[in-house]
């Protein structure tokens, strides 16, 4: 007996556990978004994202991961944020966490629904499946674009008419052939201004990336001290950036997150500063608990916090440059000595 192929029954699922997307694709015709992510990686622009490199041939295509994939179910959750996303920016006493990681980890709120679709699908097509959310090497992005969720902006990121730039992705793998969706077409046009807004310029051309230059990738996944040519332009970013996210009109449709667990925490909304230095390894665990913010680690946070702090231009917060300075951490002993520069220069000058 063939799988069914009839798709309501867990796109129903997927509406009452919290997704507000969902599209399918087939798995064919995915050879193009191979070569660009081959480009990307030769010209370097993964910076020390080695597992991009080390996953490329699985990543380039599903099938090259699961040979018997025959179809891909893609789920999207918006996390949309409420007010003005970029308003602490013009606050350089606080420090600004990406929308994103203003509460709990989406991993962790999306995979266990995704299991509950998945579950859906093997019910109903007889299929074996398997379920991603940003843990394997998958192109998400692409996937969704191609199952009518959105499109890729020239930031790269996806964009939909409906949510904008805010939506988490999962994906179901199946084996089972279900009818596809129509894809998304591209809705740029001739905007650039998610190009213009980025800090850093780490577009080096519309639809293109460079992630050396960029500020997410500075403040989470680089691992040694920040490039003095971007220190300034970082500003009071300690974890991500969400200039070029904020920046897309599509947002004018977005709507904030209806997931409770998704929604911001009210203390890491505008963390002051001085408080953000203070933390200890035991205080930064339970401070960020169930965040993303964790996984990056006591030594790369408060790196970024005196980042922020050399550039705040605050002179109350020379204390905490200094104290920063000394810390048993050389990530962050190195960072709180530019700090405490950067401030002390102000405090002489009067600037």
């Amino acid at each position: 007996m063939a799988p069914r192929t009839d798709s309501s029954s867990f796109r129903r699922r997927a509406a009452d556990l919290g997704f507000d997307a969902v599209g399918v694709t087939g798995l064919a015709g995915l050879d193009d978004n191979g070569l660009r992510l081959r480009q990307f990686v030769e010209l370097g622009r993964h910076g020390e994202m080695g597992w991009m490199e080390e996953t490329l041939e699985r990543r380039v295509h599903p099938k090259a991961m699961w040979p018997d994939a025959r179809s891909a179910v893609v789920l999207a959750m918006n996390y949309g944020p409420e007010g003005d996303t970029l308003a602490n920016l013009t606050r350089p006493e606080v420090g600004n966490i990406s929308v994103y990681a203003r509460h709990r980890d989406y991993h962790d709120v999306l995979k266990g629904r995704l299991k509950d679709v998945a579950g859906v699908i093997a019910r109903d097509t007889g299929a074996e499946v398997k379920v991603f959310v940003d843990t394997a090497p998958l192109m998400e992005k692409p996937l969704a674009a191609r199952a009518g969720l959105g499109w890729q902006g020239k930031h790269t990121n996806l964009v939909s008419r409906q949510h904008g730039s805010w939506l988490f992705l999962g994906v179901i793998l199946t084996q089972a052939e279900l009818e596809a969706d129509e894809p998304e077409r591209d809705h740029c046009g001739s905007c650039r201004a998610c190009l213009d807004a980025c800090p850093t310029q780490a577009f080096p051309a519309p639809y293109q990336i460079d992630a050396r230059r960029c500020i997410s990738y500075l403040t989470i996944e680089h691992d040694g001290p920040i490039p003095d040519a971007f220190r300034r332009a970082i500003g009071n970013r300690i974890y991500g950036c969400d200039d070029c996210l904020a920046a897309c009109p599509w947002n004018k449709f977005a709507q904030s997150a209806r997931e409770m667990k998704l929604k911001a925490r009210p203390d890491l909304l505008a963390p002051p500063l001085a408080e953000l230095a203070l933390l200890d390894d035991a205080a930064f665990r339970a401070l960020f608990s169930g965040s993303p913010v964790k996984r990056i680690g006591r030594a790369r946070f408060l790196r970024n916090v005196a980042i922020a702090i050399g550039n705040s231009a605050d002179r109350a917060l020379l204390p905490s440059a200094e104290r920063l300075a000394g810390d048993p951490d050389p990530l962050v002993r190195e960072a709180g000595a530019w700090a405490a520069n950067e401030l002390a220069q102000v405090a002489d000058t009067g600037e």
